[in-house]
């Protein structure tokens, strides 16, 4: 995948397909310690031992659809190939965390890409999952609870356009701005 935010996407499927209810994505770049990390934690049924071993070979799913996996192994090798590392952590019945980290200066990490596109897209697709955003760069950081958007929201729909668009500019500002920009 040419962008990291695909590859959060992706795993965030997953964690939906594991039937989470709350999904919480935290990225952060930390410039001094030259590290990029990412977090992605659910609440889904996660795995057992045996299926967590098997989780980081491409040959193995659960998928019906197809007999691959490349999602996580990818993920992983993104990780690997430029001097960071992946562990992913689960527990039957409590859920599932992966932990991805790369040096954030190394020439073959791919970009962070469009993570407002990849979160409006969670959100308009799965408006009964909250989702936690929380996005730092070295001190400056921000956070997006779709939970607190819906108590806000009371009736009207999250997943309504409006609010989407919201959502996307939201994201898109937070994300200029702890970038150095305006």
């Amino acid at each position: 995948m040419k962008e990291l935010s695909l590859h959060i996407l992706d795993v965030v499927q997953n964690s939906i397909r594991a039937q989470a209810s709350l999904v919480k994505i935290e990225i952060n770049e930390d410039i001094k310690k030259d590290l990029l990390e990412i977090k992605i934690r659910d609440n889904g049924h996660g795995m057992d031992a045996a299926t967590l071993q098997k989780v980081l070979d491409p040959f193995y799913t659960t998928r019906t659809t197809r007999k691959v996996g490349l999602g996580i192994p990818l993920f992983a090798q993104a990780a690997k190939s430029c001097g960071g590392d992946f562990k992913i952590f689960s527990q039957k019945g409590k859920g599932t965390e992966i932990v991805a980290s790369f040096i954030l200066s190394h020439i073959d990490r791919a970009p962070i890409g469009s993570m407002a596109d990849t979160m409006v897209s969670l959100i308009a697709m799965r408006p009964d999952v909250d989702f936690v955003y929380r996005h730092c760069v070295g001190d400056r950081g921000f956070v997006l609870d779709t939970r607190e958007i819906k108590k806000t929201l009371e009736e009207v729909p999250i997943n309504n356009p409006m609010v989407i668009d919201w959502i996307k500019e939201f994201i898109e500002q937070n994300l200029n701005e702890i970038n150095g920009g305006a």
